[in-house]
Order: C-alpha cells, then sequence, then structure tokens
C-alpha cells in the first residue's frame, strides 16, 4: 500500500481525518456549555472541568488498551466495536441525571474516542515511512485539526437551538456516521501475517522497550508536555472568554475555532517543507514559538491585558502544537513499524494523561481568574523544551562520535 497516491492518497486521508475528528469533537464541541452545565447541575466550575480530566483519561487509557489490540487483531475490527461504544457513550451523556453519571459517561466516551485516534495513526504507519510518512501526516493533521475550529462553532450553532444534551446526540450521530464509513470504506491494512502474537507479556515488553529508547521517549514526553499546555487552555479558556472578558458562546466558539486555522498553519507547514527543512529543526523551531508565547501570554494575564492581547499569543502558542505534533510524531514513529499500535498509543497516552493532571489545575482558583491557566500553559512548554533537549537532543550528541 505504500504506493497510494493522487486520488486514493486523497481518501485515505479524508477517511483517516475523519477518524481522528473524532477527538477534538469529543473535546471541544461542549465547551461553549461549560457555563451552562455549572448552572443545570447546581455545580462548580471544577467539577464540570472533572468531565473534561474523566474523557482526557478515559482517552489516554483507550490508546494504551486499543492500540496494542490493533496489532494483534488488525484495524478494521476494534475500530467498529469502539466506534459503537462511543455512540452508546454519547447517548449516556446527554442523558445523564447527575454530574458524576455525566463524568462517568464522559470516560467511557473518551475511552471510546480513544479508538479513531490510534487506529488511525497505526494505519499511516502500515502505509508509509520516511518522509512519505511526514508528509501524509501532515495531509492527515490538515482534516484532523477542522476539528477544533468546527467543534466549538457547531457546540454554539448547537446551543442557538437546543440545549448542552443536544451537543451529546449530535455526537452520538457522528459516531453512528463514523461506523458506516469504516464499515464501507476502510481496508484492513495490517495483513495477518504482520500482527503481533495475543501475548500480555509481550505487549508490556513492547512498551517497555518503546520506553528505554531514549529518544523516542524524549520525543513521547516533548509532544505529551505540550499538548498537556493545550489541554489547559481548553479547559480554562471557556470561562477566560466568557466570564472574565464578557463574550458569548457564539463569540466564544469563532474564537477557539480561529486557532483551529494556526494548527492548520502549523501542521502545513512542516508537511510543505519537509524535504527542505529537517524535522528536527521544526522541532525546535516549535518549542521555541511555545516558549515565547506562553511567557507573553502569562504577563498579559498577570496585567489583565485587553482580550486580543491575550488572543495573539494563544494564536502562536496554538501553532506551535501543529509544528511539534506532526515533527515529533514523524521521528518517533520511523523506527517503529514492527508495533506501530503500541508507539503510537504511547505517543498517544502522555498527553492525556499528562492534560488530564493539568485540566483541573487552571480551575483552583474559581471561575473569574485566569492566572493558574498561564501558569500551566508556560510550565508546560517549558518542561516540554526539557524534554527534548535532555533526552532527545542529548541521546543525539551522545551517539555522534561513534559514527
Amino acid at each position: 500500500m505504500n504506493q497510494l497516491t493522487g486520488t486514493k492518497r486523497l481518501q485515505l486521508a479524508l477517511l483517516l481525518g475523519s477518524l481522528s475528528l473524532l477527538g477534538p469533537f469529543t473535546i471541544d464541541m461542549y465547551l461553549p456549555s461549560f457555563p451552562t452545565i455549572v448552572k443545570e447541575y447546581h455545580t462548580n466550575a471544577s467539577l464540570v472541568q472533572v468531565s473534561l480530566t474523566s474523557c482526557l483519561l478515559g482517552l489516554g487509557l483507550g490508546q494504551l488498551i486499543i492500540g496494542p489490540l490493533s496489532d494483534v487483531q488488525g484495524r478494521r475490527k476494534p475500530l467498529r466495536f469502539f466506534l459503537l461504544l462511543y455512540l452508546l457513550a454519547s447517548v449516556i451523556c446527554a442523558f445523564a441525571p447527575n454530574i458524576y453519571m455525566f463524568i462517568g459517561g464522559r470516560f467511557i466516551q473518551g475511552f471510546a474516542a480513544a479508538g479513531g485516534i490510534v487506529i488511525s495513526r497505526a494505519v499511516v504507519r502500515d502505509v508509509y515511512s520516511g518522509r512519505e510518512l511526514t508528509k501524509f501526516f501532515a495531509l492527515l493533521m490538515l482534516v484532523g485539526n477542522l476539528g477544533p475550529i468546527i467543534a466549538p462553532i457547531a457546540g454554539g450553532l448547537v446551543l442557538a437551538f437546543t440545549n448542552w444534551s443536544g451537543v451529546f446526540l449530535v455526537l452520538a450521530c457522528i459516531g453512528l456516521v463514523l461506523v458506516l464509513i469504516v464499515t464501507w470504506k476502510l481496508e484492513e491494512t495490517l495483513p495477518t501475517e504482520n500482527r503481533v502474537p495475543s501475548n500480555v507479556n509481550q505487549v508490556v515488553k513492547n512498551f517497555g522497550s518503546l520506553l528505554k529508547d531514549r529518544q523516542f521517549a524524549g520525543y513521547a514526553l516533548t509532544q505529551g508536555f505540550i499538548i498537556a499546555g493545550i489541554f489547559a487552555y481548553v479547559s480554562g479558556i471557556p470561562f477566560v472568554y466568557q466570564n472574565i472578558y464578557g463574550v458569548s458562546p457564539q463569540v466564544f466558539s469563532l474564537l477557539f475555532g480561529v486557532n483551529g486555522i494556526a494548527l492548520i498553519i502549523g501542521s502545513q507547514t512542516v508537511g510543505r517543507l519537509t524535504g527542505i527543512i529537517s524535522e528536527s529543526t521544526f522541532l525546535k523551531l516549535g518549542l521555541f514559538i511555545s516558549n515565547l508565547s506562553g511567557i507573553v501570554l502569562l504577563i498579559a494575564l498577570l496585567v489583565k491585558a485587553p482580550l486580543l492581547a491575550v488572543a495573539i499569543p494563544i494564536f502562536f502558542l496554538v501553532s506551535s502544537i501543529g509544528i511539534i505534533s506532526t515533527s515529533s510524531f514523524s521521528l518517533a514513529m520511523e523506527s517503529q513499524g514492527h508495533i506501530a499500535g503500541s508507539a503510537s498509543a504511547l505517543l498517544g497516552l502522555l498527553p492525556f494523561v499528562l492534560g488530564s493532571l493539568t485540566a483541573p489545575l487552571v480551575g483552583i482558583a474559581g471561575e473569574y481568574t485566569a492566572i493558574p491557566m498561564g501558569i500551566v500553559i508556560f510550565s508546560a512548554s517549558f518542561l516540554a523544551l526539557l524534554s527534548y533537549f535532555g533526552l532527545v537532543h542529548k541521546a543525539s550528541v551522545t551517539v555522534q562520535p561513534t559514527k
């Protein structure tokens, strides 16, 4: 399948991109509803943010399990099962009678959505390698990054006609459509002879070998920390924009959606120029942008700057995610074709586990301060920088004299 070009290549990108959209839609589409959910369940902002944490934990744990499972059973069969589970979980969220059942439903929903994320990435590695892997993943990111643009806007539009429960019924419909698309259009990309044995010990050994690989671990931690910062932004920004700056859910959705353009700019820059500029150079550039943007954002929040002074550094911060995630994924996956599902799972696990820790931190001081969000975002960017230079870059310098 390495020879896929033209129309077939684009069709595969659209299909896999649609599967990867499940993640941002699950995370982002209900964000404009946060203040409303607080009132309806008679709860507080931190507990509603726990629903996001619960979803992120589900997304992380789901990838840890579904990734290796797809190395054993192939890609199509597990994907169809978990998409059906996603549909059911979305209905549970829509009709949850209290905040605690809602949080539980969000965990199941995130767990099931992980199938679309981890398996779509594993399919990319089944089909491509080298520079083509980077280029195709950038194309996949182009489709997938439409999610942060479309999801909150769609959520805002749904809220204009119905309540927040309608958002989750729409997500259930999306799950149904994806089940049908996978059944009719996705071919199996992992032949039976290339699958790993159904052995728990072997799965554990695969994860162990990945964690012992210093460069792979470095790329995984770099990506994990930087995306954890974005989850802090995702969790806190509905309250910052709506409660502090007083914008409507629809205006919030537009402001949030604009940052999806930043993701596209970042990922497509890597995809278009990867033959000219190396992935490692792009990764360093992305880390520089994220740290500089994080500092500027924190200062703007500390001095209570106008909305525009907050929105601009956030735009550049999110653009750096497109650069970092595209380049780090390609660099990390390049040598892991034999266990692509497990490698994809580990790369997907860390951002959601770390994100589940950062998301609730932004609400610890209440709904009307953005300082915790700024601190968490800057800290995450700095830890990503340390992970790269402490593991990946140092390992490269260490092995160079033996060449």
